[in-house]
């Protein structure tokens, strides 16, 4: 009933709780120095112009019922976790805070080169932060599910409930198309100079890794979305030339792409005539390598060149 009488938005509908604080929002706009009064309150729609808090103001708000669960495994798997964290609160509260954590994890990696010390943390920062505040700004607040970000050796994972808008493919996505499921709550991040312009954020996290053969991978669902950020300093060299070293046959599926734009593994089977298992490995070395990534997932994945 209140979606009928309030618009199909899930941040536009009044908030059922109406005793709001905003105790950690206004010391993050105080930090920015931007106003945060009730005219900007309403501007923002946090509230109406009735003076009812919206359901943007209830996800700013100290009483936000969204959170990030986080959890950190030892190795490739979820299989032993090694610490578990869950932000709540304001969502201005949970960005700081989960960077902070993800920070932690960012270790620094050392190496000598002609008496030269070159430092290089494991993650872009630039990468973290976007992906971050993807998850945050483009998830659907009408699940109640929390945003899941698992740490492992090699990789970040960031999953956040809602699949791309209708119409919106990956391939659209990593040109820098962007249609905002939140769009108020997107616009309360632009005057926070959190976000720079709708779009940047995907493509600005593939530049981040220009270089190395290992590129982060989109996954879309109906109901969910994720991106993977590999830890530059594991298994992941840098490329010196224009194009990574590839075997014979990763060199025949690279022609193959060539040619198609997308392809399956049975695609992979006829053409070079060898079994489904041979054809994994073969795809899977070059998702390693950051030459091709996947689309979809389960018995309809399909592969498509990064770009490299």
């Amino acid at each position: 009933m209140l979606k009928e009488t309030d618009g199909e938005k899930y941040e536009e509908v009044r908030s059922l709780n109406q005793d709001l604080t905003f105790n950690a929002t206004k010391q993050f706009f105080e930090t920015e120095k931007v106003p945060f009064g009730l005219n900007q309150q309403k501007s923002l729609r946090l509230q109406t112009t009735d003076g009812v808090y919206t359901n943007l103001g209830l996800l700013l708000s100290d009483q936000s019922l969204h959170t990030i669960k986080l959890a950190v495994f030892e190795g490739l798997e979820k299989e032993v976790f090694k610490d578990r964290r869950e932000m709540s609160g304001s969502l201005l509260k949970q960005l700081n805070e989960t960077y902070e954590y993800l920070d932690i994890y960012n270790r620094t990696h050392a190496e000598i080169k002609e008496l030269i010390r070159l430092e290089e943390r494991d993650y872009p920062e630039d990468a973290l932060r976007e992906a971050l505040l993807n998850a945050l700004v483009h998830r659907d607040y009408s699940f109640s599910s929390s945003t899941l970000i698992s740490i492992f050796d090699d990789r970040i994972e960031f999953v956040s409930v809602g699949g791309l808008p209708k119409g919106v493919s990956l391939d659209d996505i990593l040109l820098g198309l962007s249609v905002p499921r939140n769009e108020n709550l997107a616009n309360v991040f632009y005057r926070l100079r959190l976000i720079e312009a709708y779009g940047t954020g995907i493509p600005k996290i593939m530049r981040s890794y220009g270089g190395y053969m290992r590129k982060p991978e989109l996954q879309a669902t109906g109901n969910a979305f994720k991106i993977s950020l590999p830890n530059r300093n594991i298994n992941n060299r840098k490329v010196t030339g224009n194009k990574a070293p590839f075997n014979e046959n990763e060199e025949k599926v690279i022609a193959l792409l060539d040619k198609q734009s997308e392809i399956v593994r049975k695609d992979v089977e006829s053409s070079l005539s060898i079994s489904q298992a041979m054809a994994v490995r073969i795809l899977r070395g070059l998702v390693d390598k950051g030459a091709i990534r996947t689309i979809g997932g389960g018995k309809k994945t399909r592969y498509a060149k990064t770009g490299l």
